[in-house]
């Protein structure tokens, strides 16, 4: 196939009544996607995805809200290691919070773009179907464009909001990884009377969970997963959309898959570190500095299903105490896999304190303090993408310019971005002082 010159920005993408550029961002969490990289996406004319991850907790850093305190106080009798049937999330609080923080991103949306909300459905939350139903609604709410159902795939979300009055207005998407448990879907959730709007394939090389088996993810591609995605709903005369996500690293790469009959692309990995993501800068060196052997696909995510990490993450073999009564995202009939391991530690060396575990992490607390390094299989190109600067840090490029460059470059070029020279000189390496180590930064 011949793709001379041809770029994303050739071709559109219609969902419904609207038109956009073919590019969906990724909603990442515990706010690694934020209100600032979303509208940035947005201005450009793609869609900008947030996460709702741990969304009363973004909140509370956000504005100075207690939901997560208030949990705590509430819950302190349950504190420990022993399984907490009674611990539970107060669904009105969950729903306000969700809608502050909605209301809050899309007031501030310019430009021709969608904002869209990333739904993690395998945040249990001690309520799988409570919880969720109140997370769902409130983002419409909000005012949010649109949902990308993820991560669990409850059957049950469009019902979940099938009374609301932008049931049929907001765009609902799934994500899904084979056309099975696209099909399971679909038919369980015929008797809304509503189809997806679009449905995003993942493919084995994103970040993140995966939906894979530990053991056999690398026996399947994303292209050929598509194009089975794409077959299926031809073959049920159904229009809808298709967006591949999962290791698309170029304009190119994305110009691939729309020619071969993709709707869309998702990105996620290259705008980890853009300048408004909320990663911090010293945890985006590590992403810049990363090498191919570093990039590991493991089981230790409670949800059971592998993740794609930094081998060099602190929350690996991490000695974490169990948070659940401010946390507790994870619980479902009252444990986690976190939990159940922490406990199993104890049991067999009581005279260790805090145990480190190799098998799971306490996915609550180390996402939100950004010690679970998630990225995609391409993480270690990211130095390709950027400029060293003189310090030998490396610059975290504004979300323009990566959007710029998916939109607009060809034959698999990267467009590097232009360093302010403010920003060179605030790097400058000291005079008779030995460059900083980027390892270190």
């Amino acid at each position: 196939m011949d793709l001379s010159n041809k770029k994303i920005d050739d071709y559109v993408l219609k969902l419904g009544e609207k038109t956009v550029k073919p590019i969906f961002q990724g909603g990442m969490g515990v706010n690694i996607s934020t209100k600032e990289l979303a509208l940035e996406v947005a201005r450009l004319g793609g869609v900008g995805h947030i996460s709702d991850a741990m969304m009363p907790d973004v909140a509370d850093r956000l504005y100075n809200t207690r939901f997560t305190s208030l949990k705590a106080r509430q819950c302190k009798s349950m504190a420990g290691i022993d399984p907490k049937p009674d611990m539970h999330f107060d669904p009105i609080e969950i729903e306000r919070a969700t809608r502050m923080y909605v209301q809050d991103v899309m007031s501030a949306k310019k430009g021709d773009g969608l904002v869209f909300i990333n739904c993690m459905e395998k945040l249990t939350m001690n309520d799988a179907g409570e919880t969720l139903r109140h997370r769902l609604n409130a983002a419409l709410d909000g005012g949010i464009d649109g949902i990308s159902l993820s991560a669990g795939l409850h059957t049950s979300s469009f019902a979940m909001m099938a009374d609301h009055p932008r049931f049929r207005d907001a765009k609902l998407g799934i994500v899904v990884s084979s056309v099975r448990a696209l099909n399971i879907f679909l038919r369980r959730t015929a008797k809304t009377n509503r189809l997806p709007d679009f449905v995003v394939v993942e493919g084995p090389l994103a970040g993140g969970h995966l939906g894979f088996g530990l053991e056999d993810w690398q026996k399947f591609d994303l292209a050929t997963i598509t194009g089975e995605v794409i077959a299926f709903l031809k073959e049920k005369s159904l229009d809808i959309p298709v967006i591949a996500g999962g290791g698309v690293f170029t304009g190119t790469d994305g110009v691939r898959l729309l020619e071969a009959g993709a709707a869309g692309v998702q990105v996620a990995t290259r705008f980890t570190i853009a300048k408004e993501s909320g990663i911090p800068s010293a945890v985006k060196q590590q992403y810049f500095n990363a090498e191919a052997g570093d990039v590991v696909v493991n089981g230790i995510s409670p949800t059971g299903y592998p993740m794609r990490m930094l081998a060099n993450s602190p929350a690996i073999n991490s000695d974490a105490k169990p948070q659940c009564e401010a946390y507790g995202y994870m619980l479902d009939h009252g444990d986690c896999q976190y939990l159940k391991a922490y406990r199993e530690a104890l049991a067999a060396d009581p005279s260790v304190k805090r145990p480190h575990i190799a098998s799971k992490t306490c996915l609550c607390f180390q996402m939100r303090a950004y010690k679970l390094w998630t990225v995609g299989a391409t993480a270690a190109r990211l130095k390709e993408t950027s400029v060293r600067l003189p310090d030998g840090t490396w610059y975290e490029p504004p979300a323009e310019a990566i959007m710029l460059d998916y939109l607009q470059s060809t034959n698999d070029e990267i467009r590097l971005p232009e360093v302010p020279s403010s920003v060179l000189a605030a790097h400058a390496t000291p005079q008779n002082s030995p460059m900083t180590s980027c390892a270190a930064s």
